[in-house]
């Protein structure tokens, strides 16, 4: 009988920008409490004069990843983020890049691919101070590997 895999296993790592222009340490994405990625279909629909039905072709694909976190402190992904909400950020200053991995695969099969940083939110809740956007494509999809040497703790992405 297949096994379930728990959504713990499947990871999402957060581009920091380094010293250097397009240099990127991927850190692991703690303290979420969501990471919902949704498909955004583009559809194409029409009907033939000759059927009574309408057809619809999928034309292509406009992900988006709805993110909401509570913040916590000495943490390099949610000071980031903040930085962009705090900074109203515009254009390239908000483009960073994520790499979901799934731990359950053979050799670590990895996705990465460029999001705008959405801000949308924060402030709610009244144990802890939230913040929630979402992360809209701004990149071609690549496909790969990752592997970490810190317990995954963050990770090295290798393009297919």
């Amino acid at each position: 009988m297949s096994a379930v895999v728990k959504r713990c296993k499947m990871l999402a790592f957060y581009g920091v920008p380094g010293e250097n222009s397009g240099e990127y340490t991927f850190y692991r994405m703690k303290g979420f409490d969501e990471i919902t990625t949704s498909k955004n279909p583009r559809e194409y629909s029409r009907q033939y004069v000759d059927e009574e039905f309408e057809q619809t072709d999928v034309v292509g694909y406009n992900p988006s990843i709805a993110f909401g976190f509570d913040r916590f402190s000495d943490n390099e992904v949610h000071d980031d983020i903040i930085g962009i909400f705090n900074g109203e950020k515009v254009g390239a200053d908000a483009v960073r890049p994520i790499v979901m991995v799934d731990l359950e695969s053979e050799n670590k099969a990895a996705i990465k691919r460029d999001f705008s940083v959405v801000a949308e939110s924060e402030g709610s809740g009244v144990d802890l101070y939230k913040y929630s956007g979402s992360f809209r494509v701004k990149g071609e999809k690549i496909t790969g590997t990752a592997q970490s040497e810190d317990e995954w703790q963050t990770c090295t992405f290798m393009e297919a």
